[in-house]
């Protein structure tokens, strides 16, 4: 019998799959088709202080091996996260769920992360400063060491759960910012975020997403996913989400095997709403193909 439990944090997971933020939306949608409950957790929509419309469209674009996104952390802003998204959340997932916070100044961040503090049903904070679909936040503070630290030791003074620092693959130094927020008090890392990317019509002559430039995700980007967890396991002591490019149970332990201990799944659940409760019931079979017994012990195991 094989066991699928790890922890984050702290916190223990029935198994480490946790569909990113942006992907899963507040979680009761995919609650309709199958029993979310069988999920580690799952990171919720993107939050900001202030409702948001998003960014214009189109907004998706399909390539080779992925998707471009340039959705602009369309929300309803924390307070009705907080009046609505949560209480329909709470019928249907049992479980601690991932906060995903974005704000345009450090004053925004603690704001929100202030907000949800004191609801029960969250278990950690995803700040994320890697977000690059908006001008002037999100990746602005992901791009530079000092920057990401200023958001994370604003975001500990404010609240008693982990806090998780999401981070931008498009860096010179992925090492340097993930050292630096771990130094600023973060409880752990998550990456990678997606890559920038950009697609032209050929017909039109024009870029496609409105935006002109999105968010570059899918299997094609996993190869730089387990490059940067790797790297930065060597680097830090504090636990790391791992997630790009996740599409199968394969991909989960390879992932983990570069240093996660929790695997995020991103573009495949745009593709397959399936796509998570696949992963879970394969996990058991790929495990005994490799002689896995428990996935905890895998963790960090290529190095």
């Amino acid at each position: 019998m094989v066991s699928l439990k790890t922890s984050l944090c702290g916190i223990e997971l029935d198994n480490p799959l946790i569909p990113a933020s942006g992907t899963f939306g507040f979680g009761y949608e995919f609650a309709e088709i199958y029993d979310i409950n069988i999920l580690g957790s799952f990171s919720f929509k993107g939050t900001t202080k202030d409702p948001r419309f998003g960014n214009p469209t189109p907004r998706i674009a399909e390539c080779e091996r992925g998707l471009i996104n340039s959705v602009g952390l369309q929300n309803p802003g924390v307070d009705k996260v907080i009046e609505n998204e949560l209480p329909k959340l709470k019928k249907c997932f049992f479980k601690p769920v991932m906060a995903n916070v974005s704000g345009f100044s450090v004053e925004e961040y603690v704001h929100t992360c202030k907000m949800l503090d004191s609801e029960p049903q969250i278990g950690w904070f995803e700040v994320n400063v890697s977000c690059p679909n908006v001008h002037g936040g999100g990746m602005s503070f992901g791009t530079s060491p000092e920057a990401a630290a200023e958001v994370v030791r604003a975001v500990k003074a404010v609240t008693t759960k982990p806090v998780i620092v999401k981070l931008s693959p498009n860096v010179t130094d992925i090492v340097a910012i993930a050292k630096a927020c771990e130094a600023a008090g973060a409880d752990g890392i998550s990456l990678i975020n997606t890559l920038l990317g950009m697609k032209i019509d050929l017909k039109s002559k024009k870029p496609v997403i409105a935006n002109k430039m999105g968010g570059f995700s899918g299997p094609a980007i996993k190869p730089v996913a387990i490059r940067m967890v790797y790297q930065v396991y060597e680097a830090v002591n504090i636990p790391i989400v791992g997630g790009g490019g996740i599409s199968t149970a394969e991909d989960v332990i390879e992932m983990m095997l570069a240093g996660a201990c929790a695997v995020e799944v991103g573009a495949a659940n745009l593709v397959d709403p399936y796509a998570c409760k696949n992963i879970i019931e394969d996990l058991p079979r790929v495990m005994e193909k490799y002689g896995i017994k428990n996935l905890s012990d895998i963790i960090g195991g290529a190095h």
